[in-house]
């Protein structure tokens, strides 16, 4: 296992310019972040695995850990091995009796199932090297530590799709202040 450094969900957010959401992972031992980019239903099972909601069905990373358990395989960790043309690349490590499994996975889905079975999350510290985000003092302060993520000092993931409202009002009192939008006064 080449240079690893274990990571936690620090939130999923919501973009507010397209149907992608971002999981942000944010390392255990230092202050640096990473963000992935994934489609709306892997970010809805991520979400719904770190809310434990609890579905009628299975869904897809449900029905995957239930297929490790009914063959009596179990995941070991997940991690992310590594980044190529802006494509992150990961990995589920399982145990079948002896034997000790690599499975090639997109990291969304690996870290669907990671949140499922409660294994750790690994990244490649090449890709930390390459795409971690480390905040800048001045913005700790001030509140975001990362592009869409929230302070890392919570205690539990966040869940985000009220991301960048103010920038609506921003937008409305705008318009409230053009010249001929002035609002009618009534009559005294």
């Amino acid at each position: 296992m080449p240079d690893m450094v274990e990571v936690v969900i620090d939130s999923v957010r919501v973009s507010l310019m397209s149907p992608q959401r971002v999981v942000v992972l944010r390392q255990t031992d230092v202050e640096r972040y990473l963000a992935i980019w994934v489609g709306p239903y892997e970010a809805e099972s991520i979400t719904v695995a770190l809310q434990e909601v609890e579905m009628s069905r299975p869904l897809t990373h449900d029905l995957l850990k239930n297929l490790f358990s009914t063959f009596n395989a179990k995941v070991l960790r997940v991690e992310i091995v590594s980044l190529k043309d802006d494509i992150f690349f990961g990995n589920i490590v399982a145990s079948a009796g002896e034997k000790i499994l690599d499975i090639d996975a997109r990291p969304s889905d690996a870290i669907a199932l990671a949140v499922r079975t409660h294994v750790p999350i690994l990244v490649s510290q090449d890709v930390m090297d390459a795409a971690g985000i480390v905040p800048e003092r001045d913005m700790q302060a001030d509140g975001p530590v990362a592009p869409a993520a929230d302070s890392g000092s919570q205690a539990h993931p966040s869940v985000d799709g009220e991301e960048g409202l103010d920038v609506f009002e921003d937008f409305l009192k705008k318009l409230k202040d053009e010249p001929g939008d002035e609002e009618e006064k009534p009559a005294s």
